[in-house]
């Protein structure tokens, strides 16, 4: 058996010629339901938006318009989303040989960079403006009733969100670690935003409560502030986590043992030397596999081994899309 390494084929099909007509790639089972959480995000806010620029120019509440702004920052940021799931989509060509998987990722970072920043800076601009020239009140039990529908139907595209993220945990991780191990943004951004409307809209009651009960304009307009400064963290948050996925991160300890657990089972392998994992897309891992081979086999049946080895890695984990093998001698 020779000591440099056999050139090997990728499990996955060739890239398309740039002649033939752009087919995107067909979702996933994890794909779709993620798309089912960007979509119920995006009802909820534009309801929601709607309803608090009504209260807002009825009101004169900053704390709402804040809220407002809030909402179609949101209703923006699933619209992004929706255009880097598409864009990603793509199959892989000529000037993009591994694919477009990684767009998913650059357009949650313009997500957490632009729109969630735009609406962190616009709710704090609000708040200051009516520190310094406050509205006259208008009847408060308009800001009430949409904060009590905004909060039920934040409440439902949470609770779709989180079921989704919560799936998809492994063992006993904590939500934070889990966040912080999640390789898709489709639930994720989602997830952080309905979270922080909620932390928003508790924050806007308290403002517009406070505000009319003690007769301090000031506070309204001070809660303004603080749900500006609440988005700003959660850009932040947001923003690390995109950009840690567009640098490219591993696959998670789990696949990475399923890794392991199906060469250790091939009676060929001797052992594995190295496995190496990036994520180009929440459905896609590139590996990269230095094995050991038993010695005495010839070119064909070590040909034969390591495509037994693609076999039964590719059935522990689909999203395993394409692998490269370094055989070694035993």
């Amino acid at each position: 058996m020779p000591d440099h390494p056999l050139p090997l084929r990728s499990v996955t099909s060739e890239a398309p010629s740039s002649s033939r007509p752009l087919m995107l790639r067909p979702r996933s089972a994890r794909a779709a339901a993620s798309l089912r959480v960007i979509f119920t995000a995006i009802v909820a806010n534009l309801s929601i938006a709607a309803a608090k620029f009504v209260a807002a120019a009825f009101t004169g509440s900053a704390a709402m318009l804040s809220e407002g702004i809030h909402s179609v920052a949101d209703t923006g940021n699933q619209a992004l989303l929706l255009v880097g799931d598409r864009l990603s989509r793509r199959p892989a060509d000529e000037a993009h040989p591994f694919g477009y998987g990684r767009e998913l990722y650059f357009w949650s970072l313009v997500v957490a960079m632009v729109l969630f920043g735009v609406g962190g800076g616009l709710s704090v601009y609000e708040g200051i403006a009516h520190l310094k020239h406050p509205a006259e009140r208008g009847r408060d039990i308009w800001n009430y009733a949409v904060l009590a529908i905004s909060f039920a139907a934040e409440g439902m595209s949470f609770t779709v969100a989180f079921r989704e993220f919560n799936r998809r945990r492994r063992g006993d991780r904590s939500l934070w670690r889990s966040f912080l191990d999640s390789k898709d943004p489709r639930v994720f951004v989602p997830l952080a935003e309905d979270t922080a409307a909620l932390l928003g809209l508790t924050i806007a009651f308290l403002g517009v409560s406070l505000s009319h009960w003690l007769g301090r304009p000031e506070i309204d307009a001070a809660s303004s502030i603080v749900i500006g400064l609440l988005l700003g963290v959660v850009a932040v948050v947001l923003a690390g986590e995109t950009r840690s996925l567009l640098v490219g991160e591993p696959a998670s300890e789990h696949i990475v043992g399923c890794i392991r657990d199906a060469a250790a089972a091939d009676p060929a392998v001797v052992q594995v030397e190295r496995i190496l994992t990036i994520h180009s897309s929440p459905d896609e891992i590139f590996l990269a596999l230095i094995v050991r081979f038993r010695d005495g086999q010839t070119v064909a049946e070590l040909a034969r081994a390591v495509d037994e080895l693609k076999r039964r890695i590719s059935a522990a984990d689909p999203r395993i899309t394409r692998m490269f093998v370094e055989p070694r001698p035993g």
